[in-house]
């Protein structure tokens, strides 16, 4: 059945500038593998049936560092913005009934058990889209998630653009989503780049998805760490000191 299936997208695009390398940020090693392996790894773990790998930095290397028949690789350039990269994979998705899990190349913590969680509490939402979120110890730099007394979802607001009683909001935004297919790429047409980067946000299909009367739910990933991004060589050396303490748990 349709409902029991999803994609997905994986977003890898991106040149790591805080990671003081021309390297694709994705492929800088932990633990001897890319990062980009343990983002494919949860989502085959999770049940994926098709995987999407949006690529733009250094395209070719990452193509031949994963070459695989089971993943289908789209190209984004120029890269314009996350919004603009998932709809890089439009035509890839045109006839694809299931759901959409927007995934990130540069969080290898990502256990396969919390995807599973985020599409099951999504179908039983009735929601076309649920953010994934969580509380880190210092919520300064995220994009933050404000919700009403429900807890639905009415929007995502980046730090820069955050007014001051939206920054005292811990719940931050960790880049990972669970979206009905059809919904996201109706969404991603009516996002605008009128910001100050000039770039198409994919956070904007929040407000698009509440404007049109839907609700927008969030799914908490109770462990930060868990969803944490990996941006700086510092960020590197703190993912592989958990991964190591989670190999030696399961000693």
């Amino acid at each position: 059945m349709t409902e029991n299936k999803f994609c997905a997208l994986i977003l890898a695009a991106g040149k790591g500038t805080r990671m003081k390398s021309d390297l694709a940020k994705v492929l800088h090693l932990l633990e001897g593998r890319p990062l980009l392996y343990y983002s494919l790894l949860a989502a085959r773990s999770a049940g994926a049936e098709k995987i999407i790998v949006i690529i733009g930095h250094q395209a070719p290397l990452v193509r031949e560092e994963f070459a695989d028949p089971g993943i289908i690789f789209v190209e984004q350039s120029p890269q314009l913005g996350t919004g603009h990269a998932v709809l890089q994979a439009k035509e890839a998705l045109a006839e694809y009934a299931g759901l959409t899990v927007i995934l990130c190349g540069d969080v290898p913590l990502l256990k396969p058990a919390t995807i599973e969680i985020l599409i099951k509490n999504h179908r039983a939402s009735g929601a076309p889209l649920t953010v994934l979120t969580t509380y880190p110890s210092d919520p300064r730099g995220y994009g933050r998630v404000v919700q009403d007394t429900g807890r639905n979802v009415l929007k995502i607001v980046e730090e820069r653009d955050a007014s001051p009683a939206e920054k005292k909001i811990g719940e931050i935004n960790t880049g990972i989503y669970c979206v009905n297919t059809s919904f996201l790429f109706a969404a991603l047409e009516k996002i605008t780049n009128n910001n100050k980067q000039q770039e198409y946000y994919l956070t904007d299909i929040v407000e698009v998805a509440v404007r049109e009367g839907f609700v927008v739910r969030s799914q908490v990933a109770p462990d930060y760490v868990e969803v944490m991004g990996i941006n700086t060589p510092e960020e590197l050396i703190r993912a592989s000191q958990h991964l190591r303490n989670d190999r030696k748990s399961l000693v």
